[in-house]
């Protein structure tokens, strides 16, 4: 079964993997990125999607310019919103060493972002079929797995967004909407390095079979790529 899906954050890494593998199963995708002009892989797979992407310029942290989008595709109903954008939140992270500035703009990209995105597209999720918020969460944010310390900007904003997405799941159970958070696993992507062991098409592929397995008794909860339960 095919749907919509909306991707943030997918010119490169996990959300491009995401567009790339979504299309050639036959989905709709709508591709959001900040500047299509330059998302040259995104452009090329839209180029062979015989339709089925779409690229959209989008800000997540511009709360105007996620209204504008939404209002753009109003009427249309979305199967998965899928938050995928985010950022690590540069190297000044340490005890002692944390860049304020980075802090909160991270905050604003990995944490409000996804709240925004939500606030802005319920309706068109609510109008769809599998009725499904998806939001990257990490192991990084997960307080139970946090056994090494530091990486204090990247793991609290990550934490923070569990929360959102567990609220969400708590706020949206009467309408029949799941809200879940995702471990993509460590992924060799820009942000993930090239040492780490999980590629994006295997990362993804196990993310899609999370979500095509999804029941509103799964909202609210913390699911990895291999289909594993995580401990907030």
């Amino acid at each position: 079964m095919t749907g919509t899906v909306l991707i943030t954050g997918a010119n490169r890494g996990i959300g491009l993997e995401l567009a790339s593998q979504y299309a050639a199963d036959g989905w709709q995708v709508r591709a959001c990125c900040q500047e299509p002009d330059r998302a040259e892989r995104l452009q090329r797979i839209g180029e062979s999607a015989d339709g089925r992407l779409t690229i959209h310029a989008l800000e997540v942290t511009d709360r105007e310019r996620i209204q504008v989008l939404a209002s753009e595709l109003e009427g249309q109903a979305i199967d998965i919103l899928f938050n995928n954008a985010g950022v690590r939140g540069g190297d000044h992270q340490t005890l002692g060493d944390v860049d304020l500035d980075n802090w909160l703009q991270t905050l604003r990209v990995n944490t409000i972002a996804p709240l925004l995105m939500v606030e802005a597209f319920l309706p068109l999720v609510a109008r769809s079929r599998r009725r499904i918020i998806a939001i990257m969460g990490s192991t990084m944010g997960s307080i139970a797995e946090n056994a090494s310390g530091g990486q204090y900007i990247y793991r609290t904003t990550k934490a923070a967004a569990h929360m959102v997405g567990r609220s969400l799941a708590s706020d949206l159970r009467s309408q029949g909407i799941i809200s879940v958070l995702l471990h993509p696993g460590w992924v060799r992507t820009d942000m993930g390095g090239v040492n780490a062991p999980v590629s994006p098409a295997d990362s993804v592929a196990g993310l899609r079979r999370v979500l095509a397995g999804l029941q509103l008794k799964d909202s609210g909860r913390f699911f990895d790529f291999q289909g594993r339960e995580r401990r907030w």
